[in-house]
């Protein structure tokens, strides 16, 4: 177990490289790490920041490939019921989940100064549910601004039919059963830190201003 566990600890602060055509992943790498190159640049978004970001995300996409790859082994090897495989696949989770957020988080940026369509459904979806687009924003931010590390998500649940703004405490606990992530705002020091020390309302204010309102009204319509 100590073996395992040091060769794991070792393995997850692994950066993996960012794979593509002219690069290819090994065939038994599951998930990829995706280029986000094209954010740096962005206003209120230093590329010291930005590289420091894409090197955690590219973390966890090394992690979730990783935890895999050993949860198999254990498989072939018939040590399901051991203790180990347990708390690795507690581990997955996390990781999994840290990776998918963040892809959705860098996918949500970028924007440019883009604005919402103000007569596309989820425009009419959010003035339903807060009664005004201003509402809205004010209860995201105050979402995003409780105490603790997390992420403020801005949820759309099927059943209900109804938008919620939700905190996400850990990567892998918090989320909606059933619901749909449309807005992933991270809050997490390490997101902002460097640029706005510990000034989170100044990091919100870039984050709403380099919001890529197409790709988020895209996740609205999909889901409807």
């Amino acid at each position: 177990m100590k073996n395992i566990t040091l060769s794991l600890y070792a393995l997850l602060i692994t950066i993996s490289p960012i794979y593509g055509e002219n690069n290819p992943p090994p065939s038994n790498q599951v998930y990829v790490v995706k280029d986000y190159a094209h954010l740096l640049g962005m206003p209120g978004f230093s590329d010291q920041a930005l590289n420091i970001h894409f090197k955690l995300y590219q973390g966890y996409v090394t992690n979730t490939n990783l935890l895999l790859d050993i949860l198999k082994q254990y498989a072939t090897d018939k040590k399901e019921q051991t203790p180990q495989y347990s708390e690795i696949k507690r581990r997955l989770m996390w990781e999994f989940d840290g990776m998918r957020l963040h892809e959705n988080y860098f996918a949500n940026l970028g924007g440019k100064g883009s604005q919402m369509n103000l007569s596309g459904p989820l425009y009419r979806q959010i003035e339903n549910d807060f009664g005004s687009f201003e509402a809205w924003k004010k209860d995201f931010i105050a979402t995003g601004a409780m105490r603790g590390i997390g992420w403020a998500i801005l949820y759309y649940d099927p059943l209900s039919q109804r938008l919620i703004n939700t905190w996400i405490n850990e990567h892998d606990t918090g989320h909606l059963a059933g619901g749909h992530p449309l807005l992933i705002m991270d809050v997490f020091e390490h997101a902002y830190l460097i640029d706005y020390g510990i000034d989170r309302k100044r990091y919100m204010e870039a984050f709403f201003e380099n919001i890529n309102w197409p790709v988020v009204e895209s996740r609205f319509k999909w889901n409807n």
